[in-house]
């Protein structure tokens, strides 16, 4: 059996989603089942292959509710919808920084999403380490996650580590290192969007944001 896990790096796919968007006009795709969307790709992996778990990584974005009031509330009614569906969800933060503007000539503000990144790699090590998968997929197209990698293979050459890139987020050097490698197309983010309104197992209704 090849249990495997999912690690999502939520921003590197609410970006992919965004130019989803932007670029099939006809469809949003931002009310997305991720569980869903995992669950399809199972079956391409390995014949034996298992959903064990899926982790969802990111960070709420407080300081763009002056331009968008209802962020943080669309953030986390998404969250929700997620972790009713059994995703285990992994917060992290946004960190300020001044930033010297050409433009303007002085320091602006900047605000740079922190620990994703290094969530994402300790919890790859973690899982092998603890032996709770044999194969992770990560979805992303980040490079970050390249030395984590490159170690979790020194330390369990046995394991697998797949990289599944969002639409338009396809990385080379992250297809050379991975174990394989593909891209999720717009067509499966149509197939595995949540109902509107989703019920809940407890029997919640959660309604998708007039914007998406």
């Amino acid at each position: 059996m090849n249990r495997t896990t999912f690690l999502i790096d939520g921003f590197n796919l609410y970006h992919s989603l965004n130019d989803a968007c932007w670029r099939h006009k006809q469809r949003n795709v931002k009310w997305l089942n991720i569980h869903k969307l995992c669950r399809m790709y199972i079956p391409s992996l390995t014949p034996r292959a298992t959903l064990e778990e899926i982790y969802y990584f990111s960070a709420f974005a407080f300081h763009r509710q002056n331009k968008d009031p209802e962020i943080i509330a669309r953030h986390e009614l998404f969250i929700e919808c997620l972790k009713a569906t059994g995703v285990k969800v992994e917060m992290g933060r946004f960190k300020a920084k001044d930033v010297y503007c050409n433009g303007c000539k002085s320091l602006v503000k900047h605000y740079e999403e922190k620990e994703t990144d290094v969530a994402i790699s300790v919890k790859l090590l973690e899982l092998f380490v603890l032996d709770q998968c044999d194969s992770i997929v990560l979805v992303t197209g980040d490079t970050d996650i390249i030395p984590a990698i490159r170690t979790a293979f020194n330390l369990f050459p046995e394991k697998r580590v797949y990289c599944a890139f969002p639409f338009r987020r396809k990385n080379t050097e992250l297809a050379k290192i991975a174990t394989d490698s593909f891209t999720i197309g717009v067509d499966r983010y149509q197939a595995c969007q949540f109902p509107n309104p989703f019920i809940t197992p407890d029997g919640r209704s959660l309604h998708k944001p007039g914007s998406w």
